[in-house]
């Protein structure tokens, strides 16, 4: 019998390349989900490139009136901290439109009836990116609570350019009994810090974000193509473009481009570049916001300015929370309101730091680093410093990486972790189970060439896309995708 396969595909045309070249490999029918604009929609609409049996247009069903109140809870999810977190819905990361509690049942009803006419035709198979957005994410939780055979690609936290097929994000499948089993090979942390400098991610995502929407030709086109060439209906048929009008839009980009240079002159103006002395340092670096390694991983601290203080209240009297802007929160969002900052002013136990600080040179003063689910508490451990993470990684297997739960104690955690000792052999043995368990496709390289072929070097989403143009675009990727598809493949027939 053949495998039935779905695909979420969006506005990364990741899994749609990936359909398009394992449909050259295998024999299976092949469906989709696709959440994308009225623009881009025409391609997906006619496009003979990928035959897909089916394909469902998200918006064309979560736009219909309904008063019922969706119950997810009958496959087994609650949620109320994902909803309550989706950027879309948030007016704190919303600025043009507040959905009433109404509207937004209504979505999640519609969108519940959407997933369960696609699970009718019984797919076997749900391949995925990773879920960047709650509608995305949900669906893969329902995928998994229906025992549908989930194959994710992750990016690695370890080398820009390795990647991973498995069920959860940045989760290697059975990874805990992987490095139970593993018999752990000598390093020196000296050793451990070398391979880190050659492949640590952070390094791709400053590339990535120093590249992407960076022309100021292509933002001047971009502006031209939502002024002039667009009709603009995304704000009567996608609920994500609500009160999008095109003159808001245009004073918004003027607004952020002038809160950015006023938020970056308050930062070089009050964030020193030099760390306390003779101070005890705790190091808590913030994420990126609005981010998923927030608003799904860690839904319940997506609140960063809370979780500061909470920590600052946690950590012994004799220490000092050192905390660190993520250096793309600037060029990818703006920085944060100056509030935020101004709110920790003239607290002692709390002490901001430039972003443009080496977050190494600040790990290696540091006794313990704090992070939510970033890969600062990973990168500790190179640097023979424990640490703490609020997100399930597999990483917090290693044991000087603790995880903190909510009915935890932070203060005790906190405590025992200040007397871990990191074993530089499990360091080095999580990455061998994980570059193991990897092949090369450098995923960010591959999303900064179908932004600047597709959507104006990423500044604009909603733009046609040419036939002609994606099958040029595919060819260009063919030797790119090789590894992708094999390991897929393989993972395909394994079971």
């Amino acid at each position: 019998m053949k495998e039935k396969i779905i695909f979420w595909i969006d506005a990364d045309l990741t899994a749609f390349c990936l359909a398009y070249f394992l449909q050259q490999k295998i024999d299976a029918e092949f469906y989709a989900i696709i959440d994308i604009t009225n623009r881009p929609k025409k391609f997906f609409l006619n496009q003979k490139i990928v035959n897909f049996q089916k394909v469902w247009f998200y918006h064309d069903y979560v736009m219909k009136n309904n008063d019922d109140i969706p119950d997810y809870k009958t496959f087994g999810l609650n949620l109320d901290e994902l909803v309550k977190n989706d950027r879309i819905f948030n007016p704190k990361y919303n600025e043009f439109y507040n959905f009433t509690k109404n509207e937004i049942n209504s979505i999640l009803s519609n969108e519940l009836l959407l997933f369960n006419e696609v699970f009718s035709v019984q797919p076997t198979i749900f391949i995925t990116s990773e879920t960047a957005l709650r509608p995305h994410h949900t669906f893969h939780q329902l995928c998994q609570f229906k025992k549908i055979k989930t194959l994710m690609l992750n990016n690695t936290n370890w080398g820009g350019n390795l990647c991973y097929i498995s069920e959860n994000y940045h989760r290697i499948n059975n990874f805990e009994n992987q490095f139970k089993i593993k018999k752990y090979n000598s390093y020196t942390f000296e050793q451990l810090q070398e391979r880190l400098k050659e492949k640590i991610l952070s390094k791709s995502l400053t590339n990535f974000y120093n590249k992407n929407r960076k022309s100021k030709l292509q933002k001047l086109y971009a502006a031209f193509q939502l002024l002039f060439i667009s009709n603009n209906d995304n704000t009567k048929t996608h609920y994500t473009y609500f009160g999008r009008k095109k003159f808001l839009v245009l004073i918004n980009e003027i607004k952020n481009t002038i809160n950015f240079l006023t938020r970056q002159r308050y930062i070089d103006k009050n964030f020193s570049s030099e760390l306390p002395e003779n101070k005890n340092l705790i190091f808590f670096p913030l994420q990126q916001e609005p981010e998923r390694s927030l608003l799904i991983s860690t839904p319940q601290y997506s609140n960063q300015m809370k979780t500061i203080d909470f920590i600052s209240k946690s950590i012994p009297k004799d220490y000092v929370l050192i905390v660190k802007e993520h250096p793309t929160q600037g060029p990818g969002r703006g920085w944060r309101q100056l509030s935020d900052y101004e709110q920790f002013k003239n607290n002692p136990k709390i002490f901001f730091i430039h972003p443009s600080t080496p977050a190494s040179d600040i790990i290696k003063k540091s006794k313990l680093v704090i992070s939510v689910s970033g890969t600062a508490s990973l990168e500790a451990s190179f640097l023979n410093v424990p640490s703490i993470t609020f997100a399930k990684n597999d990483f917090s297997t290693i044991s000087s990486i603790q995880k903190f739960n909510q009915d935890d104690n932070l203060s005790a955690l906190i405590e025992k972790s200040l007397n871990l000792k990191v074993d530089p052999n499990q360091i080095g043995t999580y990455f061998d189970i994980l570059e193991e368990n990897s092949f090369i496709f450098d995923l960010l390289n591959f999303q900064l060439d179908y932004l600047s072929t597709f959507y104006l070097n990423g500044n604009l989403a909603d733009i046609e896309i040419d036939d002609s143009k994606m099958k040029n675009f595919l060819i260009q990727q063919k030797e790119k995708f090789v590894n992708v598809v094999n390991s897929f493949e393989q993972k395909i027939i394994k079971d």
